[in-house]
């Protein structure tokens, strides 16, 4: 059976699964095969159980980690319809050489936090209203121990204290860390290169109808080894490059750990192949249109970091206002302290990295020109919608006030709603169906699979 007949048996998914759902998914699975296993490997930061399905016994193993950032959904997808076709055909699994280990959700607590945009209709503005993401140091992928000249991380969240116990135990010579952008292509990080990976992706991507991310980097100091592939960096690619900026005391901003990969390099001590794919939930055609724009590239960039501090000065307005009414053990206070905390570092830093690089020489294309002119605002709106909902818990905990919060929770939500509405006027986008995208993330298991069998 090749990847292609897999790929036709997944489901035409027409809504995100809860966690409540996965779970419950998992359980009959195990319950139906005996030669699936199905265990807890530790809890979340709210005690609820992390799940861990275990299937084949292959001589190698492979780690694949659904929900590493809690309002990326797709991945679960993914890793619910691989889970149930590795059981259903165990000679197939046999043969891949691997036992696999499937982690349906590893950031629980903040996924539950996401489902109200997970069911019905899906539109960027019903995102914003429903969307969380945790500081960075509570973030599962960014959370992992790490010592590197002057930055120390040593207090992991425990879904991380869960993921490190079975790293630990489970030497995966394969990881596959399942994520979700916005609007954009199809792009990707790797260990290294192997075989004909870098065209292998590149054509599957084109026969699925969407494209590779041809826009801006995710971060501007990333190593592209393709079209729509990067080297995998970790936080000491993130500490050097801002050496480089000119910034002394890099661990002062960047409060937060390592990656997955740099524990791995860190603690595994033998190979390994580490495979991230990022994937949109929404299209437009200006993505993948590398003609010139009537852009210049660092004018239309600069210009995008001053919209960006824009919106990073007025929230940090809005958040002085109500901040002294929450709980700074929030989840949503966190997250939005420390947003302000780094963003306001991360503005000037691109700002002078812009102004100084010849890399943006010249004219900026259409897919780069989107990028900076609708993508990377949106995702600063994304962030800070999450004011209203920290306003929300702000009246619970501060009852005697509701009138003054209540006042500014309306006024905010409707300056981040008409700021989506006045910069999405005049975009046709297309909402991505999570079939296709799924196919791209199960798609991209097996052709890391053939690569790595002709290293």
């Amino acid at each position: 059976m090749n990847f292609k007949e897999i790929l036709g048996n997944i489901p035409d998914y027409k809504e995100f699964m809860t966690i409540s759902e996965l779970d419950n998914s998992s359980r009959i699975l195990a319950k139906k095969y005996s030669h699936v296993e199905l265990k807890g490997i530790g809890k979340s930061s709210e005690g609820r159980d992390i799940q861990c399905l275990k299937i084949g016994t292959g001589d190698k193993n492979a780690l694949l980690i659904g929900f590493p950032h809690p309002n990326e959904p797709i991945g679960s997808m993914s890793v619910e319809f691989l889970s149930w076709f590795l059981a259903e055909n165990p000679d197939f699994t046999d043969k891949t050489g691997y036992t696999w280990y499937l982690i349906k959700a590893v950031d629980i607590d903040g996924a539950i936090l996401n489902e109200g945009w997970f069911k019905g209709d899906f539109d960027p503005i019903k995102y914003a209203k429903h969307y969380y993401r945790p500081a960075t140091y509570e973030q599962v992928e960014w959370s992992f121990p790490i010592k590197y000249k002057k930055l120390e991380f040593s207090t992991p969240p425990s879904e991380t204290q869960a993921l490190i116990s079975l790293i630990d135990d489970i030497r995966p010579s394969f990881i596959y860390s399942l994520h979700n952008s916005g609007f954009g292509g199809v792009y990707y990080y790797i260990t290294r290169e192997i075989g004909s990976i870098f065209d292998d992706l590149n054509n599957f991507v084109k026969q699925e109808r969407l494209p590779m991310h041809l826009g801006e980097a995710e971060v501007p100091w990333l190593e592209k080894l393709h079209d729509g592939i990067f080297k995998e960096a970790g936080v000491r690619d993130l500490y050097d490059s801002m050496i480089i900026q000119g910034i002394e005391n890099p661990q002062d901003v960047i409060k937060m750990g390592g990656s997955s990969m740099d524990y791995l390099k860190n603690n595994l001590g033998e190979p390994f192949f580490s495979l991230v794919c990022e994937i949109p939930y929404f299209y437009n055609e200006s993505i993948e249109d590398t003609s010139l724009s009537d852009y210049k590239r660092r004018e239309l960039r600069l210009n995008s970091l001053n919209y960006s501090e824009s919106i990073y000065l007025h929230s940090k307005r809005v958040f002085r206002k109500i901040k002294k009414y929450c709980k700074k053990t929030s989840r949503f206070y966190k997250a939005l302290e420390n947003w302000m905390w780094r963003r306001g570092a991360e503005i000037k830093m691109d700002i002078h990295e812009t102004k100084t690089s010849f890399r943006y020489d010249g004219q900026a294309t259409i897919a780069q020109a989107f990028d900076l002119n609708i993508a990377k605002k949106y995702y600063d709106l994304l962030y800070i919608s999450m004011v209203p909902r920290l306003c929300h818990e702000a009246i619970l905990n501060s009852p005697e006030n509701e009138a003054e919060i209540k006042e500014i929770k309306i006024d905010f939500e409707r300056w981040v709603e008409n700021e989506i509405k006045d910069l999405l006027e005049d975009v046709k986008f297309q909402i991505i169906p999570i079939q296709k995208l799924v196919r791209i993330q199960v798609g991209s298991v097996f052709i890391v699979l053939k690569n790595l069998t002709i290293e």
